[in-house]
């Protein structure tokens, strides 16, 4: 199969599609490889291990979308990719379609297969493609959360550990998935005192035992988020419905009720944000402050540490790349039912059912295919 790596070209995202390693393990299976010059170039990848291990190099994107098939990305195409896109292209890559109305539109009128890491599960209902990076932004959550919190930041000018004889700085993350467990793992590394939020009894009984009773746990309700609320220095927003747009569990009137310099990190903002009051924000002007609390936002945060995030997602997502690769897509979605929940869109039709609902759009069921 002809397989083509672009260049990303959201602002600040130096994340590549696949290693080097990656590109020579299918070009090892008699697969060609078309990647954009300078794609890895500014996390270590150079052009020539690119073509040490078997790749052609591209002048230009508008090479590698001619000549693939199966597009491998990382983020969303942008409007200027979008125009590149046929109706035999197989699209890889993280597309949060239910955060965006006109890329969904725009996918639907290219008529391509559009196939999403994000909504892909395994047979236990986890995300393994999401998952990876989930743990890098869960991680860079609180780290992004605790330098906002500095008074040249406009945060509130709280030390998350505190000192002897101080205490430390209350963080409070929504949802006690792998986002929010990475993020309690490095907020209580810090030694802030640190509380998590989830709806699932379960949940809460395995982080409780998980941090031997370090992390405090509560169950989700408005007013227990109301609480959290009034008393955080730093709220980080870690929720998450597979393939559909994020819930809006803090209001605009509730940022009235936060300390001022109060930070938010927004880590569900691919799906829309679950802050009423969040909006996309990049690596270049990462916060905005409203009503008085800094607002983190950044839509591809694992993007700031792209060498680490691209070496775990290529582990992630190669077993399900060199399927794509070495199968017609129709066969494998139809003989793997946990694979298949990555088709979100395929010639003209929506098959995930998130993204249909976020704009009430209709429903092909994948046994259509």
């Amino acid at each position: 199969m002809r397989i083509g790596i672009p260049k990303e070209i959201k602002v600040h995202e130096y994340r590549v599609g696949l290693t080097p390693s990656g590109v020579k393990e299918l070009c090892n299976q008699k697969h060609t490889v078309f990647v954009e010059t300078h794609a890895g170039e500014k996390i270590g990848f150079s052009d020539q291990d690119y073509q040490d291990a078997g790749a052609i190099l591209c002048q230009s994107s508008d090479q590698v979308w001619q000549q693939g098939q199966l597009i491998i990305k990382v983020k969303e195409p942008l409007a200027e990719e979008v125009e590149q896109i046929r109706q035999d292209h197989i699209l890889f890559t993280y597309l949060h379609l239910a955060a965006s109305e006109t890329l969904t539109h725009d996918l639907l009128k290219s008529g391509c297969t559009a196939i999403a890491y994000e909504t892909i599960t395994d047979q236990f209902q986890r995300l393994p493609l999401l998952a990876p990076m989930s743990e890098v932004a869960g991680r860079m959550s609180v780290q992004a959360g605790a330098h906002c919190l500095e008074i040249a930041q406009k945060g509130r000018g709280v030390l998350l550990g505190g000192v002897p004889g101080v205490p430390p700085g209350k963080v409070s993350i929504l949802g006690g998935g792998v986002v929010g467990t990475n993020a309690a793992i490095m907020a209580l590394g810090l030694g802030a005192d640190t509380t998590i939020y989830d709806n699932s009894p379960d949940r809460l009984r395995v982080l409780d035992a998980q941090f031997n009773g370090r992390l405090k746990t509560v169950y989700s309700t408005q007013d227990s988020i109301y609480q959290a609320i009034c008393q955080s220095d730093l709220i980080i927003g870690a929720v998450l419905i597979p393939g559909a747009a994020a819930p809006k569990l803090v209001t605009r009137e509730h940022l009235s009720h936060m300390p001022q310099g109060a930070v938010i990190v927004d880590v569900a903002i691919d799906q829309g944000g679950c802050f009423e009051s969040s909006r996309v924000t990049t690596h270049a002007e990462p916060t905005y402050t409203k009503q008085g609390i800094v607002h983190y936002c950044v839509g591809n945060m694992p993007g700031a540490v792209a060498r680490t995030s691209t070496l775990a997602l290529t582990n992630a997502t190669m077993p399900y790349v060199i399927k794509l690769a070495n199968n017609d897509w129709r066969s494998i979605l139809h003989d793997e039912p946990f694979f298949a929940k990555g088709l979100n869109l395929s010639n003209g039709h929506i098959y995930c059912p998130g993204v249909a609902d976020a704009f009430d759009l209709p429903l092909r069921p994948i046994n259509q295919i």
